[in-house]
């Protein structure tokens, strides 16, 4: 009997999006089926480029064909990416972007802002439009890991007369940050409402245009500027940065608290454990557990969330900070896979978050 796009479709029926529980064609991740004598050929919409099990769902679809229509098809299956949506709300704020992702710590010199940076990298070469907003006020750090310290923003009129910040792009990333408007060696000596007007700005005065990820890289604590990100912005959900150690995951505790907050209640999308341990360029299968082993496990344990990735302590993550090349773009470095497995598995968890959960609002907090 001839092979029919429904047969395909029954088939299909079958294969099970793993992250979701669901199968793919009532999902509606199938498009484009066509069948020609034995040849058949469909697209699967995947919901974000960087989803790491696209090689798993393409052998399953293959699988239920040759299993459930026949063994001899000629079997096409394009992969294709359609990032989803947990936003609602926020007015015409950023209305472009359809995930925002804030990476918290709840204490400095943790990496936060490195995480940050090769996490934003990763994620754009995996083919998805990201934006990044430096939201350290008095410690912008992202000009320097960019490499971009001397480079200013343009300016642009929008459609309604008003004038737009244009952000500065670099390695596919769109950027703000109040580096780019101030002496590098100057301090930015501003109390709370300023520091959070200039977010506002950085939000609603900037052509960000259409992105998938919009990341927002916070100061330490639990401050103004995080108030009014969760006033101003239908945060989709958070990231928490610590190290293995006691006194690190005390207050990334507290950084995981506040989001967890009934009048705030925006998902926390997991844990990154960064500089977990060290590995010496000479000895690249050792591990030495410097500051503490599974602490980031332990945190993502009490509070049922999911440990996102490991990020070793090793030299080069240090030296393309300092040179603004981020080491995620070093294809031979071991430390950039795992930047672009945590890349994978955020994603993977936004998309997660997406499909199971409420769409996020912008919070009330009244004084």
């Amino acid at each position: 009997m001839a092979i029919t796009k429904e047969d395909i479709l029954k088939a299909l029926s079958y294969v099970e999006e793993p992250d979701l529980g669901k199968d793919l064609v009532s999902l509606n991740m199938i498009e484009q089926v066509e069948v020609d004598g034995k040849n058949v050929s469909f697209t699967v919409i995947l919901t974000t480029p960087a989803c790491p099990l696209k090689d798993l769902i393409r052998n399953a679809c293959i699988t239920a064909i040759h299993t459930m229509v026949d063994k001899e098809a000629n079997v096409t299956v394009n992969m294709t990416s359609r990032v989803t949506s947990g936003r609602t709300g926020g007015g015409d704020v950023l209305k472009g972007v359809k995930n925002i992702i804030a990476v918290a710590s709840g204490k400095g010199g943790v990496g936060k802002s490195t995480v940050t940076t090769n996490l934003a990298i990763a994620l754009a070469q995996s083919g998805a439009k990201v934006g990044l907003i430096d939201a350290d006020i008095s410690g912008p750090s992202i000009p320097t890991m960019f490499g971009t310290e001397q480079t200013r923003p343009g300016m642009v009129q929008g459609d309604n007369g008003k004038n737009y910040i244009v952000p500065v792009e670099k390695f596919g990333i769109k950027m703000m940050s109040i580096g780019f408007l101030t002496p590098p060696d100057s301090a930015v000596i501003w109390r709370g409402p300023m520091a959070s007007s200039a977010l506002k700005q950085f939000i609603s005065d900037v052509e960000w245009g259409e992105l998938d990820y919009l990341l927002l890289d916070l100061p330490p604590g639990t401050s103004d500027i995080h108030l009014t990100m969760v006033q101003v912005l239908p945060v989709t959900g958070a990231v928490i940065v610590t190290t293995p150690q006691k006194v690190a995951l005390a207050d990334a505790t507290k950084g995981l608290q506040m989001f967890l907050q009934p009048q705030i209640n925006v998902p926390v999308l997991g844990i990154v454990e960064n500089m977990a341990y060290f590995t010496p360029a000479e000895l690249p299968q050792n591990k030495y557990y410097i500051f503490g082993e599974g602490g980031g496990q332990l945190l993502a344990d009490k509070y049922n969330v999911p440990l996102l990735g490991q990020v070793p302590l090793v030299q080069s993550i240090r030296e393309s900070g300092d040179d603004g090349t981020p080491v995620v773009l070093q294809n031979d470095s071991p430390a950039s896979g795992v930047f672009k497995e945590l890349a994978q598995a955020v994603a993977q968890q936004v998309s997660v978050r997406n499909a199971t959960l409420a769409k996020t609002q912008i919070v009330e907090i009244k004084n």
